[in-house]
């Protein structure tokens, strides 16, 4: 297996090296069970099929770029990066698409299997669907104007998926400051790595049923924003109603979300916890906040390096797992 003692991440204007060997010491993952070389040999046109297929997706819906990212985030936050959300449930089984977190929400999953289909008939049983997953997202965000990293290979898929943990586990969009802190915290992010991927809702579309307790009760909103959100949310029904994140870029990976935080125009409670609570007391996370709203540069950058260490949460690797020949489901007992 090829190995890697450095990562190079790059996006116009910068680049900036890593060591794997550091952020392996931070999240518990050798440099020799990941390397961004895995599939040289093996499947050498994996990344850019994967890459093709992502950049199709994203040109005939803009939107499925978030999907793909947020696809990974959920993945990741739960079991590790595993490719345990991808699977389906069974009369045995119960897996994660339906917790409350997912549950007629998570998106991207026939790209994801597309991609696994077209690889499979390359390079049969090679190419898990964790890998894909990591990839994809990374592709995704790309894609719309953001940052590029490398991401380090060799990812095994679960043959478990975990309800409960889904269900726990993934950061909500009614949490206050010290709730996210607390659920980042136990996936080993610092306070700055979650004002950094919070980032993610540059892009992106929410369901009125998450934003619609703040544009009607909350005060740190600006009056005429809550007022244009509530056209879209009305206080009774349209549960399922979609906005934008970051109405004025949504489909653009930039830093308006945060300029929009400065301006109290964050549409969901938890977003806007990272300026200011609902009293309008200043968050210990202001200053960051500020910071990239100034300094686009610093923001991608930062983003980058905060999902390299996301891809690498607890991968299954070596014989754990399995490559699945699906990726909505388990591989059948072998004969």
């Amino acid at each position: 297996m090829a190995t890697t003692s450095s990562l190079s991440m790059s996006f116009p204007g910068f680049k900036l090296k890593l060591s794997l060997t550091l952020i392996a010491c931070v999240i518990g993952v050798t440099s020799a069970q990941l390397s961004d070389k895995f599939y040289e040999k093996s499947c050498p046109a994996a990344l850019a099929t994967i890459r093709k297929a992502v950049k199709e997706a994203v040109h005939n819906e803009s939107r499925m770029g978030a999907s793909l990212l947020r696809l990974h985030f959920h993945d990741c936050f739960v079991q590790g990066c595993d490719a345990s959300v991808l699977l389906d449930d069974t009369d045995t089984f119960t897996g994660e698409k339906n917790s409350f977190p997912n549950a007629n929400s998570l998106r991207g999953f026939d790209v994801i299997d597309n991609i696994k289909s077209e690889l499979e008939s390359m390079c049969q049983g090679v190419v898990s669907c964790a890998d894909i997953l990591a990839v994809a997202a990374r592709d995704a965000v790309f894609e719309l104007g953001g940052p590029r990293w490398e991401v380090p290979l060799g990812r095994r898929d679960s043959t478990t998926a975990s309800l409960a943990e889904s269900n726990s586990d993934l950061p909500a969009p009614f949490f206050d400051l010290d709730s996210l802190i607390s659920a980042f915290a136990k996936k080993n992010f610092t306070v700055e790595e979650l004002v950094t991927l919070s980032g993610g809702h540059s892009i992106g579309l929410v369901r009125c049923r998450f934003f619609r307790k703040r544009i009607y009760n909350e005060s740190n909103i600006d009056k005429r924003f809550a007022e244009e959100k509530q056209q879209e949310c009305p206080l009774e029904g349209g549960d399922d109603n979609l906005s934008a994140f970051d109405s004025t870029s949504s489909f653009r990976f930039d830093n308006a979300f945060y300029k929009n935080l400065l301006q109290q125009k964050g549409v969901v409670h938890s977003d806007q916890q990272l300026l200011n609570d609902v009293n309008g007391t200043d968050s210990p996370t202001k200053d960051q906040v500020v910071s990239y709203a100034r300094n686009m540069g610093k923001f991608k950058k930062d983003f980058a390096a905060a999902m390299l260490k996301m891809s690498m949460m607890t991968p299954l690797t070596g014989s754990d797992g399995e490559i699945r020949q699906n990726c909505s489901r388990v591989n059948p007992p072998s004969t």
